[in-house]
């Protein structure tokens, strides 16, 4: 366990931890600031692979947090930055959106887009225009011993009024009834995001905190990459739900602000999760 004064990078997820929807969670302002005064880094960590950075910076922008390309860090730069490191300008079947495409190419991968042809990686992404035509080229490549890799694992995404879009999770399981293959994940909770992160950043893990409201991806990463977990109950989880999972958290606050005032304070003993 590592005191909060310790921290020098909080990772930030952003619905239902630092807003909801199109308003900001009370007082998210304001521990933003508290992070800044107290010379703490902080990073927008996200699962979604379907959209840019620019798309993020604009929403957060819109309510207020200023932050540049440098401060938002999705499992689609994760995959980017684990295939770098494996083979520099690989041929790659992705399906993604043409944003996720965009960022491949810029990072000097040769996109396939057809059948047959001599491939390193299918990478499946969070596609909001996935076609039949991809899934049966990508299981026809995934078949014939291609690596099989996914941004993240997420079954669903979650949105306004308590309503969900299938997310890469459910994409996975239909690719694995049609090939018996599972893919390796890079996002939340598995460990490449944050050996990603402790690289781009030259960070220590012991340095890291993650801030979310899911347990499953935010607080499950606590314990998959040994870092410090922040549980807030201002989105999904509640403490209800909370005492009855086996995901356990560092540190529980009903949102940021009480987090925020916690560091300044140094009350964070008070909120440890036994």
């Amino acid at each position: 366990m590592h005191n909060l004064n310790k921290i020098k990078c909080f990772l930030l997820d952003m619905d239902g931890t630092i807003y909801l929807g199109g308003r900001l969670i009370p007082g998210a302002l304001e521990f933003l600031d508290i992070l800044k005064n107290q010379e703490k880094r902080y990073i927008f960590l996200t699962n979604n692979s379907s959209k840019g950075k620019d798309a993020y910076i604009k929403k957060l922008s819109g309510l207020g947090i200023e932050v540049g390309k440098d401060m938002v860090y999705s499992s689609g730069d994760a995959t980017i930055y684990y295939i770098n490191n494996i083979k520099p300008g690989a041929r790659i079947f992705l399906l993604g959106t043409p944003t996720l495409e965009e960022d491949f190419r810029s990072a000097g991968f040769e996109i396939v887009k057809e059948r047959d042809r001599e491939i390193d990686f299918v990478v499946l992404g969070f596609d909001t225009t996935l076609t039949y035509e991809k899934i049966w080229i990508a299981c026809d490549y995934i078949k014939a011993g291609a690596t099989y890799i996914a941004t993240h694992g997420d079954i669903v995404c979650p949105l306004e009024d308590n309503k969900t879009m299938p997310d890469v999770g459910a994409m996975i399981e239909m690719i694995k009834a049609a090939t018996g293959q599972a893919p390796k994940i890079m996002g939340k909770p598995e460990e490449p995001i944050i050996e990603a992160i402790t690289e781009k950043y030259s960070l220590k893990r012991e340095e890291i905190a993650m801030v979310g409201d899911r347990l499953y991806t935010d607080i499950k990463m606590g314990e998959v990459a040994g870092i410090t977990s922040i549980l807030v109950y201002s989105g999904e989880t509640t403490e209800e739900l909370y005492s009855s999972s086996d995901i356990r958290a560092s540190y529980e606050f009903p949102s940021v602000k009480e987090l925020g005032d916690a560091i300044i304070k140094d009350k964070s003993e008070a909120f440890i999760v036994k």
